[in-house]
């Protein structure tokens, strides 16, 4: 049985809460932990296009400490599309054309073409990138390492998987991260093969387009 979050978020306004860690705690995915337990979330069913995807409701839960943002992704599937030769050992560059989580975050609000990507697939592969839509960096930034780190865990038989991300916030800007604190992002899945691949988002950017970060919603820090 999934564990409840907390719903703390406004859909109309496009905001996503992440609640305050009194210290920094060890990464893992199982939603009922004290780490996940009663965290604001998000519900997510719907493509770019802001088109219903049945049968791949995706709740997202955050928290946050001075120095680290946490992510819990709950992704429910149809179908598994997962690369055949993998490691979890170090980073899968093009992970994207398998299945997985994405966190797409910034704190520059004047420069919103500049921000960063963070994914994770159902068996803990993972991949980040320096993103530069005006000026793409090389190797489409994903040279860059942010120090991240990710758990998942597949539970075949109920046809759920679990992705976490621990990412420390000097990754993103060189602030420390404090109450009332925001930060530009948007959430996304890609899941399935081929004609049945689905992608889900949490801020419909209205083109089959992830990066499109005029349309990506805002991550406020709480207490």
């Amino acid at each position: 049985m999934l564990m409840l979050a907390t719903v703390g978020w406004s859909q109309s306004e496009g905001v996503m809460l992440s609640g305050r860690l009194a210290k920094e705690m060890e990464l893992n995915a199982d939603p009922g932990s004290p780490l996940w337990r009663g965290a604001p979330a998000v519900t997510v069913e719907r493509n770019t296009l802001d088109e219903l995807v049945p049968g791949h409701r995706t709740e997202i839960r955050s928290r946050w400490t001075p120095d680290h943002l946490y992510f819990l992704f709950i992704c429910r599937y149809e179908q598994l599309h997962l690369k055949s030769e993998w490691t979890a050992k170090e980073e899968t560059n093009k992970l994207w054309e398998w299945d997985v989580a994405e966190v797409f975050i910034g704190a520059d609000f004047d420069n919103i073409w500049r921000y960063r990507e963070y994914q994770v697939s159902p068996r803990g592969e993972w991949v980040d990138l320096d993103i530069d839509r005006k000026n793409p960096l090389p190797e489409g930034g994903w040279l860059w390492n942010s120090g991240f780190t990710v758990v998942a865990r597949l539970d075949e038989a109920n046809k759920v998987w679990y992705g976490a991300m621990k990412i420390p916030v000097k990754s993103i800007t060189e602030k420390r991260a404090h109450a009332g604190m925001e930060f530009r992002a948007n959430f996304y899945r890609l899941q399935g093969p081929g004609p049945q691949r689905k992608g889900i988002a949490w801020r419909p950017t209205m083109v089959r387009n992830y990066h499109t970060p005029e349309r990506f919603g805002l991550l406020r820090l709480t207490d």
